[in-house]
This record gives structure tokens, sequence and C-alpha cells, in this order.
């Protein structure tokens, strides 16, 4: 089987893509067209596709029903939570204190994103968590010439965020589905060349791709960030934007779709 070219195309899903998912990203129903145009038209050469799913269950951290305030209620969507506003009972976890003010503290520590809450999107098994459905068309066709695509969940674990594909904001130990994904990494490095799509740009792309950079140093340098297929959360590109300057002067190539030939 020939390995020349994957296409690694991250959380294209209805609660992102579409302008009435509960997480929409302006912008990605059109990448959504552009991902399947160039799908279809590179079908011959694209030697695999891999989709990740972001998968998340309802009392997740960063949902609004695992925080409640002094009253009881919960805090609205886009709420930024931080360890001091938990020492100050402003916000106090639901379920699993301990573990959740942990998360909190290392986050912050970490100091990459703070801890934000989204609304409840792309649930276990819901139409929120499946694929856009630009992109399953363009998969349907792609597979009938015999091929197979791989799908990688993400997000399951309820106590902490998992915005990379690779590897959660803070893995647990005793959770391997918060930890790095070999398996993917090993997978995609087989290939000669890895281009890259999805949503949000500002988010699990862009921390996909500091994962790559951090723990896959073979990987990164077959990477091709399609930089037209992604867009980033309203008012939140700034948090990704250290990343993508960070790739570019790592060597990592950015192309537009309509640029990129493949053979």
């Amino acid at each position: 089987m020939r390995k020349k070219n994957a296409l690694l195309v991250i959380d294209a899903q209805y609660d992102f893509c579409h302008p009435n998912g509960a997480l929409y990203v302006p912008g990605a129903e059109n990448d959504m067209v552009k991902l399947r145009d160039f799908i279809l038209k590179n079908s011959r050469f694209i030697d695999h596709i891999c989709v990740t799913l972001d998968s998340h269950p309802v009392n997740d951290i960063s949902h609004p029903a695992f925080w409640m305030d002094k009253d009881g209620k919960f805090p609205p969507p886009f709420t930024q939570i931080t360890l001091a506003d938990i020492n100050a009972g402003k916000w106090t976890p639901r379920f699993s204190p301990q573990e959740a003010i942990k998360y909190v503290a290392e986050l912050e520590a970490q100091g990459q994103f703070p801890h934000f809450i989204w609304p409840e999107h792309c649930l276990i098994g819901s139409k929120g968590a499946s694929l856009h459905d630009e992109l399953m068309s363009a998969l349907v066709s792609w597979t009938r010439a015999g091929k197979w695509y791989q799908a990688v969940t993400k997000g399951t674990y309820p106590l902490t965020e998992h915005f990379g594909i690779f590897m959660a904001q803070i893995p647990v130990p005793d959770r391997p589905e918060t930890q790095l994904n070999q398996h993917l990494i090993h997978t995609l490095e087989n290939y000669r060349q890895v281009f890259l799509a999805g949503e949000a740009k500002s988010h699990c792309v862009a921390t996909s791709l500091k994962q790559v950079m951090d723990y896959a140093p073979a990987l990164s340098k077959k990477l091709v960030v399609i930089e037209d297929i992604m867009s980033d959360v309203p008012g939140l590109g700034h948090l990704g934007e250290p990343i993508y300057e960070a790739a570019r002067k790592q060597g990592i190539c950015f192309a537009k779709a309509a640029d990129i030939v493949l053979d």
C-alpha cells in the first residue's frame, strides 16, 4: 500500500462547523466546502485520512453544569474560571472537587490556555458530534475506491480539557485516553506528507500543532498546514498565534488549498 500523502482533519463536526451548532466557529462552513473540494480533487493521491472527533459527556469540566456559584447557578458559556475564583468561593465544582481544583491549578501553571466554560458541545452520540455533511460526503466518495478512513475520539474523560488531538491539556496518569497518543503519531509518521486542516484554528488545531512540535519532531517535518481550511473562535485567535509563529520559525510548511498539488 502506498504511504505518501495523509490528510489529518481536526474536529470538523456539526457543533463547530454549522451555523446552528452549539459552538459554531464563523467561517467553518466555508472551510468544509474547501475541504470537500480538496479531497475530491486529490482523491487519487490521498492515501490516508484521519478525522478526529471531539466527544464530551454533559458534565464535562468545561461545560456549565460542572460548576455553580453560591446561589447554585451555573456559569454562562465563555466564562473564565480561575483558581482565585474557586478559592474565593465564586465558583465551586459540583463533581470531583479535589481533582477539579488540582486541574485548574495545573492548567494555570502550564500557562497556555485559561480554564474556559464552553456551551455544551459535541455531546457523545449527539448530532453535534457528527462530522459535517460536506466532509462526510467527500469521505464516502473517497472510500468507495477501496480506502479506509481513521476516526480518533478525544475528550471523553470529563476532568480535563482535550484541545490537542494527541494528548489532553493535563494528562491523568491512570487514564490512557488522556495521555500521549503514540499510536496516532506512529501512524502519521508513516507518510511522506501530512496535510493538516480543521477547527478551530485558535484552539484544537493550534494545540495539536504544538503537541507535534513538542512530542513528535519527526512528524513535524512532514506537516503541511492548510491555512485556509481552518478558522478561529471569535475574539480568541490571539491564543493560537504564538504557536503558528513558532511553527513557521521551525520550518513547518504552510500553504493554501488551491496551491497544493499532490502526486
